[in-house]
């Protein structure tokens, strides 16, 4: 059982144990099997690298790609092309992501490369001391600056946002370009926030305006940075990924 402890096999209640453990009764005890291999399917699909070491990493989502879920071609499903497994004993048979990007949202995923990244990075957005940045496209006038408050799912949600730039459009009266700073992590926060001050972002095909839908470009949304520090070795990680070309042809000093 000892041995099984020093290589991570062994969770107490979700979390990897140790030996110095007490145990007051009533918990959860799970033994994972070395001999086990993952059922998910490796999907040989290349993905941008940004950062990585032994029990991390950061890769780039393309837009149009799902996170993960039943279909195979997932970022999840090819985690194990893309990153070096880890040498440590707790180390995930298939890395797993620690948060989600919608399916048409592009920018930096955050991956967990070990038992013990998965828990101490989940705590880390439990206690919102990952800062990410988002940057999208809106359309409609809108001030500078703000923060909207906006429940999402009847659950409380925050966010900040800033107005870089803004062009003129005979279509859509004016563009923004905008960076966002969710301070909380509700699904589609961002698109439910923008829209629900009358600014939605472009091509988003759930919450546009009617009659004012871009079709064929996908949605202009992209979380562009990630910055915290490593539970694990204390160092600071900051990332941050280029905006994409359609962005660029918009807004082409950004």
């Amino acid at each position: 059982m000892k041995k099984a402890i020093d290589k991570g096999l062994v969770s107490v209640n979700g979390t990897v144990a140790t030996t110095g453990k007490f145990l007051s009764g009533g918990e959860k005890i799970i033994l994972s099997s070395e001999k086990y291999k993952s059922d998910n399917p490796i999907l040989k699909l290349p993905l941008k690298v940004c950062f990585e070491n032994n029990h991390l990493a950061i890769i780039y989502k393309p837009p149009g790609i799902l996170v993960s879920g039943n279909k195979k071609k997932t970022i999840a499903n090819a985690l194990v092309y893309n990153l070096t497994k880890s040498s440590a004993t707790d180390a995930l048979t298939t890395p797993k992501p620690v948060h989600r990007l919608d399916f048409p949202t592009s920018g930096l995923l955050l991956i967990a490369k070990t038992h013990t990244s998965v828990i101490t990075l989940n705590n880390l957005f439990k206690e919102r001391n990952i800062k990410k940045t988002y940057h999208a496209v809106t359309y409609g006038e809108m001030p500078l600056k703000g923060v909207i408050t906006t429940n999402v799912d009847e659950k409380n949600a925050f966010t900040e946002y800033k107005v870089l730039q803004s062009e003129p459009s005979e279509r859509f009266n004016c563009l923004n370009l905008v960076e966002l700073f969710p301070k909380t992590g509700r699904k589609h926060q961002l698109r439910v926030h923008l829209s629900s001050i009358g600014t939605p972002i472009l091509g988003d095909k759930n919450y546009h305006k009617e009659g004012l839908l871009l079709k064929g470009k996908g949605l202009f949304l992209h979380a562009s940075s990630l910055e915290f520090t490593d539970p694990i070795t204390n160092e600071i990680i900051a990332i941050t990924k280029d905006l994409p070309k359609k962005f660029r042809k918009i807004f082409p000093k950004n």
